[in-house]
């Protein structure tokens, strides 16, 4: 279905097309699996995805102009799966090669097993990888080349690519170690005028993954003069009309695979003359698997199976992330890590990734180790120390910010960070360090001067004292469990689990089930 054009009409019967394909954010989700939608203000659940059936669409396009589609990637491929991790990234290089990838970069996860590991992996590709902003922190010598430039149907068409500049904040510091990030804005205008002055192309594209409030920063701001169009990825978001800022246009195709952003580009005397875009979903029934690719996978992960379905408890309540505020899934996993520990808080920074685990006709479902990982991809030490209320005002008052920052360049991740043991109202319209209304410990209203116990993973690389970005801890002790061990453990113990909203985390402007969204462009998560 066409979901957008724009066409500056010009009389011309010899015009060339250039397709480009995108995904982002595949996070190791090799097969279909169950996906939330949005409709008609309802959640909804459905298969999607699935490298396989992702190759069928491909191949699909290929055909209808094969001298003119390119297939890219934007990051954050290689984590997100007990197989992913266990192997540390090294299954892909056969899957992706098969995919025929033009082009990838590295996102902001693609650092977790490692600088030497990450090249290793992105090498052997045996493709072209590309980044402009990450260099050896020892020499600030490149780790890629920072730009692709290709020719198809006559079009000379250069790539620029950035990876996200917070990733030792975002990451545990400890993955990073030995790379250099640099701003956007330190070889931008550059590099823009190498490929279009010196280098002439046709058309030139951004591929960033920096998350959709930046890259609509980006689109707006001077120093993109002379890019065509922002493919955008990292915080998940599905565009489906793509926007359109001052100076560029965004587009993001959404993430686990279960969606290929196509976006079809006219060209006449070498000029853009229109374009159409389509979000494409997965549908494994509409799209059927790759028989070669699909043996691929199948091998790939053989090795893994019988860990990975190993059954830890069953939920009867879907379990699911997405949402901005609050969320089933990190309600369970902060409950776990609360009851393990003892502590009267307990706080993960949380994330986007985790697809649902849905209760099927029986009214429950299994939950295995492979769910465990794709919820919490990297396992950490635990630790527990003592915070005053203060601090967890101070804390809060940032953590809130991250999200709905006014400036969109102060946006960070996307999604608020989660706990259990504590209540929090806030409202999210307010300037930053006026936004908190209510907080309560063990349903008492928060001290300000009271010492609480507070639990959360470590991150490699940061100080013992900082607890999910909360510094100056006090008498910090580390665990000898780990995440994954405090979940387990509290799916053996309750056997069945139904987690819920249940109010914990509370914007008073904002609906319960809330979404990302950007009013001011007409965004909205569906």
């Amino acid at each position: 279905m066409l979901l957008y054009s724009c066409n500056n009409h010009t009389e011309s019967t010899e015009e060339t097309t250039i397709t480009i394909l995108q995904t982002a954010d595949i996070h190791a989700y090799l097969n279909a699996h169950e996906e939330l939608f949005v409709e008609d203000n309802q959640i909804v659940f459905r298969k999607a995805g699935g490298l396989a059936h992702i190759k069928t669409i491909t191949n699909n396009i290929r055909k209808e102009n094969p001298e003119g589609t390119l297939f890219i990637d934007g990051g954050d491929l290689i984590q997100g799966s007990g197989q992913s991790a266990l192997s540390k990234g090294k299954i892909f290089p056969d899957i992706i090669r098969e995919m025929n990838y033009d082009l990838l970069i590295p996102g902001n996860w693609e650092v977790v097993y490692g600088k030497q590991t990450m090249l290793d992996v992105m090498h052997d590709y045996k493709t072209n990888v590309i980044v402009a902003n990450m260099f050896h922190d020892h020499n600030n010598q490149p780790l890629l080349p920072p730009y692709w430039i290709t020719e198809k149907n006559g079009i000379k068409m250069g790539f620029i690519a950035y990876s996200d500049p917070e990733v030792p904040v975002r990451q545990n510091p400890g993955f990073s170690e030995g790379i250099a990030f640099t701003e956007i804005e330190n070889n931008l205008k550059e590099l823009i005028a190498q490929l279009k002055d010196e280098e002439k192309v046709n058309a030139l594209f951004l591929i960033t993954h920096i998350g959709i409030s930046k890259q609509l920063a980006l689109a707006n701001n001077p120093a993109v003069q002379g890019i065509d169009f922002i493919f955008g990825n990292d915080t998940h978001e599905r565009i489906r009309q793509p926007i359109k800022g001052k100076y560029s246009i965004v587009l993001e195709p959404g993430a686990f695979g279960s969606f290929v952003g196509r976006l079809d580009l006219k060209f006449k005397n070498k000029e853009i003359l229109g374009y159409t875009y389509n979000l494409i979903d997965v549908n494994p029934d509409e799209y059927p698997a790759d028989a070669k690719l699909q043996a691929t996978i199948d091998k790939a992960q053989a090795p893994y199976n019988a860990e990975m379905h190993r059954v830890l408890g069953c939920t009867t309540t879907p379990i699911y992330r997405y949402l901005v505020v609050e969320n089933p899934m990190d309600n369970m996993i902060t409950d776990a890590l609360r009851w393990k520990s003892g502590a009267d808080i307990a706080a993960s920074n949380g994330f986007r990734f985790g697809v649902p685990i849905v209760p099927d006709q029986t009214g429950k479902m299994a939950i295995t180790i492979e769910d465990l990982w794709r919820m919490l991809p990297v396992d950490e030490h635990m630790k527990v120390g003592e915070v005053t209320g203060q601090q967890i005002v101070d804390w809060m008052e940032k953590e809130i910010n991250n999200v709905f920052a006014k400036d969109p360049t102060k946006r960070f991740g996307g999604w608020l960070v989660r706990f259990s043991g504590m209540t929090l109202k806030f409202d999210s319209s307010k300037d930053f360090g006026e936004r908190i209304t209510e907080i309560s410990i063990g349903g008492k209203p928060l001290d300000l001067k009271k010492t609480y116990k507070m639990a959360s993973c470590n991150r490699t690389g940061e100080p013992l004292d900082v607890l999910c970005r909360m510094p100056n801890a006090e008498n910090v002790e580390m665990k000898d469990y780990t995440l994954h061990d405090a979940v387990e453990e509290y799916l053996k113990f309750k056997g069945s689990v139904s987690p819920k909203l249940d109010g914990r985390a509370n914007a008073i402007d904002l609906d319960a089930i809330t979404f990302s969204r950007i009013p001011e462009v007409g965004y909205s998560f569906r």
